[in-house]
C-alpha cells in the first residue's frame, strides 16, 4: 500500500496519480485512515499542479463509489438534475426546480451548503422552520414520485468522500480548482442517478472561475464526465460578475425565489432561470429549447410552481405557510443602510466582495463548524448600470449583531465602483456547452 506521504510528494512535483492510487486515497480518507491535515496537503498540491482528464475521471468515480448510489428507476418519468458551480445571490434551484416539476419533470436533487463566499441551497432551505434536508433514500424517492421534486443533502452513505472533502475545501482555500470542482459536482450528480444533468457554470468576479475561458474549460470537463457515464448532459455559462437578483442571504433569497415564481422577480434572475428551465425541459423531451422556454414563461405567468415548492417544503417537514407568506421569516434585529458616496453610475459590482460581506454579517461560514444566521444578508437597491445620486441607498445590510456592520459595510462599499459614464451592457448567459461543442451567444 502506497503511503499518503508519497502521494502528496508525487503530486506536489506534478506527478500523475494512478487510478489505483486515487481509489486508495479516497477510500482511506473516508475510512478515517488518512487525516485531514494530509488530505489538506493533497488538495493544495492539486490546486497548484492540477490533474489530467483521466485523474479527474478517476477521482470522480472513486467518489461516486465511496458510498451508496441511487437507482431512480422506480420513479416514473425522466429525472433531470441541475447544479450550479456556486455564486452570490444564486437561488436558481429554488425557482427552476419547481418550474420543471410543475410541468411533469421529476427533480431528485442533492445540493450542498455554502462554500467560501457563495451561498448553499441547503442553508437557504433550512431557513424555513421545520424543514429538513437530511432525508433517507426511501423518503426522498417517495417525495419525488408524489410531489415531483425534493432537494436534500448528502445523507446516509451517499458520496461520503465528497461530503468530507467539500467541508475541508471550504476552510483550506482549495475551492477554486477545476478538477476538484468538477469531481465534486459530478460525483454527486452521477451518484444521485438522474437521467439528465443541466450544469449552471458561473463566470466572473463572484464565481470560482473568473474568466469565460476557464468557465468553458470546467463546463467541458464536467459534460465529458457526465456523457462518459451515459447521462444526457449540457452546461450554460452564466454571469456572476454581479450578484444574481437583489437578495444575498438565506431567508432573504427564499423570499426572492418565491417572488420570482410568482412572476415578480428581478429581471436578471428571471432570465437566467428561464434559460436554465428551458434546457431542463428540453433534456426531458418537452420540445425544442424555444418551445420549452415558452412553457416555463407560462408557469411564471400563472404562479402554479409556488404550490409545487410549498408541497415540497411540507413533504420535507417544513412549514409551507412561509412560502405563501414570506413576511413570516424573522427579520434581522439590526439594519444598516449603505449610501452612495458620489453621483454617477454603478460600473462594477465585485460579486465576491458582496458575498464575503454577507458572510461577515453572519450569512456564511468562516469555519465548517460555524452556525448560519438565516436572517443575515444584504438587499441590493442599486445594481450594475443604475444611475446614482450621492446619498442614494445602495443596499441594506441585515445582522443579528450590530458589531458585524463595521467590517461588512466597508467590504460591501469596496465592492462597488461608481463611474461618470454609463456602464456597458452585460450578457447574462454567455455560452451553451454540450458533447457536440460550445455554442457562444
Amino acid at each position: 500500500m502506497v503511503r499518503m506521504y508519497d502521494l502528496i510528494e508525487k503530486k506536489k512535483h506534478g506527478g500523475v496519480l494512478t487510478g489505483e492510487e486515487i481509489r486508495g486515497m479516497v477510500s482511506g480518507y473516508v475510512a478515517g485512515d488518512i487525516p485531514d491535515y494530509q488530505m489538506s496537503a493533497m488538495l493544495m498540491a492539486i490546486c497548484f499542479q492540477g490533474m489530467n482528464a483521466q485523474e479527474t475521471t478517476d477521482l470522480t468515480m472513486a467518489m461516486v463509489y465511496s458510498g451508496d448510489t441511487a437507482d431512480l428507476s422506480g420513479i416514473a418519468g425522466i429525472k433531470v438534475d441541475k447544479h450550479s458551480t456556486g455564486g452570490v445571490g444564486d437561488k436558481t434551484s429554488l425557482v427552476i426546480g419547481p418550474i420543471a416539476a410543475s410541468l411533469g419533470v421529476k427533480i431528485a436533487k442533492m445540493s450542498g451548503r455554502g462554500l467560501g463566499h457563495t451561498g448553499g441551497t441547503l442553508d437557504k432551505l433550512e431557513s424555513i422552520p421545520g424543514l429538513t434536508t437530511g432525508i433517507d433514500k426511501e423518503r426522498f424517492f417517495k417525495i419525488v414520485d408524489e410531489v415531483g421534486i425534493a432537494i436534500i443533502g448528502q445523507t446516509g452513505n451517499m458520496v461520503p468522500a465528497d461530503k468530507k472533502l467539500y467541508a475541508l475545501r471550504d476552510v483550506t482555500a482549495t475551492v477554486d480548482s477545476v478538477p476538484l470542482i468538477a469531481s465534486s459536482i459530478m460525483s454527486k450528480k452521477l451518484a444521485a442517478g438522474s437521467d439528465a444533468i443541466v450544469l449552471d457554470v458561473k463566470t466572473g468576479s463572484g464565481a470560482f472561475m473568473k474568466t469565460l475561458d476557464d468557465s468553458i474549460t470546467l463546463a467541458k470537463e464536467m459534460v465529458a464526465i457526465g456523457t462518459g457515464a451515459g447521462r444526457k448532459c449540457c452546461a450554460l455559462i452564466t454571469d456572476m460578475d454581479v450578484p444574481l437578483g437583489h437578495a444575498v442571504g438565506n431567508s432573504l433569497e427564499v423570499a426572492e425565489a418565491v417572488r420570482t415564481l410568482r412572476g415578480e422577480g428581478p429581471a436578471d434572475l428571471t432570465e437566467v432561470c428561464l434559460q436554465l428551465a428551458a434546457n431542463m425541459l428540453f433534456m426531458a423531451g418537452k420540445g425544442t429549447v424555444a418551445e420549452c422556454r415558452a412553457l416555463a414563461e407560462a408557469v411564471l405567468a400563472d404562479g402554479r410552481a409556488v404550490d409545487v415548492l410549498a408541497a415540497m417544503v411540507k413533504a420535507q417537514g417544513g412549514d409551507p405557510a412561509y412560502i405563501y407568506d414570506t413576511s413570516r421569516f424573522p427579520a434581522a434585529p439590526f439594519v444598516r443602510k449603505v449610501l452612495s458616496p458620489a453621483d454617477g453610475y454603478v460600473t462594477c459590482i465585485d460579486a465576491e466582495g458582496c458575498g464575503i460581506a454577507a458572510a461577515m454579517l453572519g450569512a456564511g461560514r468562516a469555519k465548517k463548524e460555524d452556525a448560519i444566521d438565516y436572517s443575515a444578508g444584504i438587499c441590493l437597491h442599486k445594481k450594475y448600470g443604475d444611475r446614482l445620486k450621492k446619498g442614494d441607498v445602495l443596499a441594506e445590510l441585515y445582522a443579528s449583531d450590530e458589531a458585524r456592520f463595521a467590517g461588512a459595510e466597508q467590504k460591501f462599499l469596496d465592492s462597488y465602483t461608481i463611474g461618470e459614464a454609463p456602464a456597458a451592457e452585460k450578457k447574462l448567459v454567455y455560452a451553451r456547452v454540450t458533447a457536440d461543442g460550445v455554442e457562444r451567444f
